[in-house]
């Protein structure tokens, strides 16, 4: 792993603890945050039958949604506090099925930019194999969403 700097404890503890009480959709996945620093995370989702579809392996879009809140929760502690962002372009490549265990999802972002950034994103399974490939493409609302939008 590349040297990434790490956030401050506190923020990083508010944020680990804001994204279990306070996203309802990483809840209803059971994605979980494990670690995160500036421009890099590492995200946890265990399988679940509630993930399938009627193939019996996990739907694209549970492997999709850990793969881009990676890329957010790596971009993060890299924006200014009263900033928002938002993906606006991501590509996902399907390597292998996730029809057990659990993945993982390691990202880093790779240019930022003022208004946008570029992030690279491996889910790889509890064997270490390559589950999916993707590279996202976040826009940087300086302020925040309120005030751009």
């Amino acid at each position: 792993m590349e040297r990434y700097d790490v956030l401050p404890p506190a923020l990083k503890q508010a944020l680990m603890k804001k994204m279990k009480t306070d996203s309802p959709f990483w809840t209803l996945l059971g994605m979980e945050l494990l670690d995160a620093r500036k421009g890099w995370a590492r995200m946890r989702l265990p399988f679940d039958r509630k993930l399938v579809h009627p193939m019996g392996i996990a739907h694209g879009g549970a492997i999709f949604s850990i793969a881009d809140s990676a890329v957010a929760m790596a971009l993060i502690g890299m924006v200014d506090r009263g900033d928002a962002f938002v993906t606006v372009e991501m590509k996902l490549n399907y390597v292998l099925p996730f029809a057990s265990g659990e993945i993982t999802a390691e990202a880093r972002i790779i240019h930022q930019g003022t208004k946008t950034a570029l992030g690279d994103v491996e889910v790889r399974n509890d064997r270490d194999e390559l589950v999916a490939k993707g590279l996202a493409t976040y826009m940087i609302l300086k302020g925040g969403a309120q005030a751009n939008g």
